[in-house]
């Protein structure tokens, strides 16, 4: 029995030597590995595919872990006091990254972020890029190819225009819709733009993703640390220029401003489909609500984008809106190997045959970087013009900083307004004032 006790202790030390020369190898060899913490419980399946997928070609652990809805930020708190903190990890935006700032790596050197297609959308303090965009969204001023053309056709037209191409500032964009608003009837159209739908609960576009424009001018060319409590104030500075776009929408409309309060997206979306409207302004999202409707007459070749132009100075260079809640940051308290390894998996992600049909075809992400074929991203007709848009030369996309807005109760008193002025009962002065305000109170709360 003894003889066999010294046998069994022999075979356990040499196991536990081997195993200790292999664990001590795998760490002096500096190979590091990944632990994801997801922010969608609804891909967590597909992150756990391409874990396996990763660690079967390269031989690189990537540990995924996933939050419970609306618990992201509580599970990154408790999760980065532990060893097995995340070496990968989201935020949201600016707000966030001053929740998260001593913990985000420095991007700037890595594969992922030289590849971004407009470097304008990561999260930057000082020129330095904290969070890299791993999806975006976009939204801008959705057009009718088909009836536009029939407009540049019209042998008394009032403007010089001959193409959509040449529409690139607010003076070109109203004078256009004027004068298609004048031939309604020659272009077979109720009217330019689709209802401005200013019902409760349905005025988003408006108080939300209208509001964004004049929101980012004012914190970009003032410099504004979109981290700080700089932007718990606002002066409302392009006002007039949001009042530009309004305007335009309310008159060159499919209805009578007073009526707006009653419409809904949904009617908006129908009035484009069923060519009763040349434009409306609504985001990528909006294809499935176009060809979805009944009787739909828009043809997917015709669906093209414009920008939102209000009239600021240099908005010739102004792209879509175009932006997204979801930033991959790098844990800079992991180790160097964890850190490059982690940079490494995001990389192949985007830029590896198997990774990039993970992104588009599983993930149904639009993807933000140039390393993308036009045959292997969505192909639905306006996420084809998000992708045209951010890869023109020259052009610059607005960012999305609505995320800073200071509470939805701030969005709901906007939008009422919005109303009343529409209807004639708040003049625009104190639409003006009520956005100062209700901004600087909503972010105190």
């Amino acid at each position: 029995m003894e003889k066999i006790n010294k046998v069994v202790s022999a075979v356990l030390a040499g196991a536990l030597t081997a195993s200790c020369f292999m664990s001590c190898a795998k760490k002096d060899s500096g190979v590091g590995q990944v632990r994801y913490l997801n922010f969608k419980p609804e891909v967590a399946s597909v992150y756990q595919e391409l874990a396996e997928a990763y660690e079967a070609e390269t031989g690189v652990k990537v540990i995924v872990e996933t939050a419970a809805n609306n618990s992201y930020e509580s599970t990154l708190t408790s999760k980065m006091a532990t060893k097995q903190a995340p070496t990968l990890f989201q935020i949201n935006g600016p707000r966030g990254y001053a929740n998260w700032s001593s913990y985000c790596a420095d991007l700037s050197g890595t594969e992922l972020y030289k590849h971004l297609s407009d470097k304008s959308l990561a999260v930057t303090v000082d020129g330095v890029p904290y969070g890299i965009p791993y999806v975006v969204e976009g939204y801008g001023i959705i057009y009718n190819k088909a009836i536009t053309d029939k407009y540049f056709a019209l042998e008394n037209k009032a403007t010089p225009y001959t193409s959509m191409d040449e529409i690139n500032n607010f003076a070109a964009l109203k004078a256009l819709a004027n004068d298609m608003q004048a031939n309604k009837e020659a272009l077979g159209i109720k009217g330019v733009f689709a209802s401005t739908s200013l019902k409760a609960g349905e005025d988003w576009r408006w108080q939300t993703h209208l509001a964004n424009l004049p929101v980012y001018y004012e914190f970009k060319n003032n410099n504004v640390d979109l981290s700080s409590d700089a932007t718990k104030k606002i002066n409302f500075q392009y006002d007039a220029e949001f009042k530009n776009i309004f305007d335009l929408y309310l008159n060159d409309s499919v209805i009578e401003p007073k009526n707006v309060g009653v419409k809904t997206v949904d009617n908006s979306m129908a009035e484009f489909a069923l060519e009763e409207a040349a434009m409306v302004q609504n985001g990528n999202w909006a294809w499935d609500q176009i060809s979805g409707v009944s009787g739909n007459k828009v043809l997917p070749e015709n669906v093209k984008y414009l920008p939102i132009y209000t009239g600021v100075s240099g908005e010739e260079g102004q792209g879509l809106c175009i932006g997204t809640e979801n930033f991959y940051c790098i844990n800079k308290k992991a180790s160097e190997a964890d850190q490059k390894a982690t940079a490494d998996f995001i990389y192949w992600l985007y830029s590896s045959a198997t990774g990039k049909d993970y992104v588009t075809n599983k993930l149904g992400f639009i993807a933000p970087f140039d390393t993308f074929s036009d045959n292997e991203r969505p192909t639905d007709p306006l996420a084809v013009e998000i992708n045209n848009w951010m890869s023109k030369p020259g052009i610059t996309s607005v960012a999305w900083n609505f995320t800073l807005f200071p509470s939805q109760t701030f969005k709901d008193n906007f939008g009422a307004s919005l109303l009343r002025y529409a209807q004639g009962s708040k003049d625009w002065s104190e639409v003006k004032t009520s956005v100062v305000e209700d901004w600087a109170r909503e972010s105190e709360m």
